[in-house]
């Protein structure tokens, strides 16, 4: 169970903990558990792995194994806007990893991380977007932008920031 620092309960947990009573000791419903838990936090806490051990009797073990395995299953806090770059051939070529430095830069995102600390945007290099022709191609939610640029970025970004009432990113 998770608290806010000052004894006030987590109602993501509290939510977690009613929606686990519907499955109590059956851990072959593991896949709608773990999809009904990110639909409540976003993500999948660790803190959250425990309980549904717990109340599905099942080592959370093999439940990290289950969320490590699927793709559509995340154990970090995503942004609200993700963006997926592509990194396959044509994209490469066309300069893909140019327009990936810049996203990178524009968004701060160093050391390795892929979300933003304001939890506005996630980055997710994918091997295809499926669109070749348009390359180099990103996505942003549902969005596509192709034959892009490098210096169209910050644009691209800020039109996100704004629809969000977020600080426009100047270069």
């Amino acid at each position: 169970m998770c608290s806010c620092g000052e004894g006030i309960k987590d109602l993501r947990y509290t939510a977690l903990e009613k929606m686990l009573e519907n499955y109590q000791h059956c851990p072959e419903k593991i896949i709608p558990v773990l999809q009904e838990t990110q639909g409540i936090f976003g993500y999948i806490p660790a803190a959250a792995i425990q309980q549904i051990s717990n109340a599905l009797d099942m080592p959370s073990s093999e439940i990290f194994g289950v969320v490590t395995f699927y793709g559509q299953f995340h154990l970090q806090a995503r942004g609200k806007n993700i963006i997926r770059i592509c990194s396959g051939t044509a994209c490469h070529v066309r300069g893909g990893g140019q327009v990936l430095d810049a996203i990178v830069k524009g968004l701060g995102l160093m050391n390795g991380r892929t979300t933003t600390e304001d939890l506005m945007f996630t980055l997710e290099p994918v091997a295809c977007l499926g669109a070749c022709g348009m390359a180099p191609v990103i996505m942003i939610n549902d969005d596509t932008y192709g034959r892009i640029s490098p210096q169209e970025v910050p644009a691209i970004l800020a039109h996100y920031k704004e629809k969000e009432g977020g600080q426009v990113w100047v270069a």
